[in-house]
């Protein structure tokens, strides 16, 4: 589980986008606080339907969308950002800039994983890309928390929990971390080399530095 370091305000809205792959895990429901924004990316859609929310926003160019499932959505109220198949992003792209032009100062996104492995890449370098980087973001591949660190960020899980540091873009510099077996000072992380790969917990907290890059925090246990 990942604290943002300079905590969210009661007033901060967040966001929550349902992803299609694989269907989500029901363990994340409990996770999902009342009165988020719900956005669903194309055949996100239904994982979220199924799961008894209810979708304020759909993206997508929906070929992957039941057309009885996006009529029921529209007659419901649902504001439906419709684009075209031949488009220069994916649907979970598009709906992280929907997010973030609603004003979301957290986004976290659901499923996203399975399927095409080109998408799965695809959207876990998404998280840290640096359009979105005014936003806290954070994915569960079901029960694999991700979360993008620009800066710095307070992570929690349990002695001997796995957390992988893995650098997306430009290497990370300046990386310390404190509270995990392996401690960096001052370290480089590279994107291509595994130097973050399979650290541990030591306790029940860890901190993540880092002075310039992105680094996406991978604990592939992340239901504590």
């Amino acid at each position: 589980m990942v604290v943002p370091s300079s905590g969210q305000g009661p007033q901060e809205l967040g966001a929550f986008i349902f992803s299609g792959g694989e269907p989500v895990n029901p363990e994340i429901v409990a996770l999902i606080p009342k009165n988020s924004l719900i956005i669903g990316a194309d055949s996100g859609v239904k994982h979220a339907l199924d799961l008894g929310f209810t979708v304020a926003i759909a993206v997508g160019d929906f070929d992957s969308l039941a057309p009885e499932i996006l009529a029921q959505i529209t007659a419901a109220g649902t504001k439906i950002e419709m684009h075209p198949p031949d488009k220069d992003a994916t649907d979970l792209e598009l709906a992280l800039d929907t997010a973030v032009r609603h004003g979301a100062k957290s986004i976290t996104i659901i499923g996203g994983h399975g399927g095409r492995l080109d998408h799965f890449l695809a959207n876990a370098q998404l998280l840290g890309a640096k359009k979105f980087a005014s936003a806290k973001i954070e994915a569960w591949f079901d029960t694999t928390r991700v979360t993008a660190i620009h800066d710095q960020a307070q992570v929690t899980g349990y002695p001997g929990a796995i957390i992988s540091l893995i650098t997306v873009g430009p290497p990370a510099t300046g990386v310390t971390t404190t509270g995990l077996r392996f401690a960096l000072e001052d370290a480089e992380i590279v994107a291509g080399a595994t130097l973050g790969v399979s650290n541990e917990f030591i306790s029940s907290k860890a901190t993540v530095v880092i002075k310039t890059g992105t680094i996406l925090a991978v604990q592939p246990d992340g239901l504590i």
